[in-house]
């Protein structure tokens, strides 16, 4: 598994498939591509990406097969939304997320203070049966502020 502050350039996915005998086919990169422009992205929306491109052929399902394999591997993570709809990630390394609940849209929160102060506190934690594997921090929220339309 791959833990970085920062998401694998074109160069380091390709190493990284290599490493993993896979091949870096024109779909893979596409999907990578999508997904470092993008940050957090459903198949849907990464297929969308590259079909509006329209230098590769792909379907949402092969995107979705990608991402999954690549999340599998350690390239991404992946998150749910609060409708059950699968978002990959490209930022492997442990970070907070924002999820607007009004737009269906995870942004990353860096707060390395906050995050210390959690892993400390469980550091000393036990949970009966229990081992902790990592931590997960998604605060929901919505926007606060609504821009009105400007009439002309």
């Amino acid at each position: 598994m791959r833990i970085s502050n920062t998401p694998m350039t074109m160069d380091e996915f390709k190493n990284f498939l290599k490493k993993n005998s896979l091949k870096a086919t024109k779909q893979r990169m596409a999907v990578h591509e999508a997904m470092l422009e993008m940050g957090h992205a459903s198949a849907d929306m990464v297929a969308e990406s590259i079909s509006a491109k329209g230098e590769v052929k792909v379907t949402v399902a092969s995107v979705y097969n990608i991402l999954t394999s690549m999340a599998l591997l350690g390239a991404y993570e992946h998150r749910l939304s609060m409708g059950n709809k699968m978002y990959f990630d490209v930022n492997t390394h442990c970070h907070l997320h924002l999820y607007d609940t009004v737009n269906n849209e995870f942004k990353d929160l860096e707060d390395n203070e906050l995050m210390d102060m959690i892993n400390s506190r469980l550091s000393h934690r036990k949970f009966r049966g229990y081992k902790v594997d990592g931590v997960d921090i998604q605060i929901l929220c919505h926007p606060s502020k609504y821009k009105k339309k400007v009439s002309r």
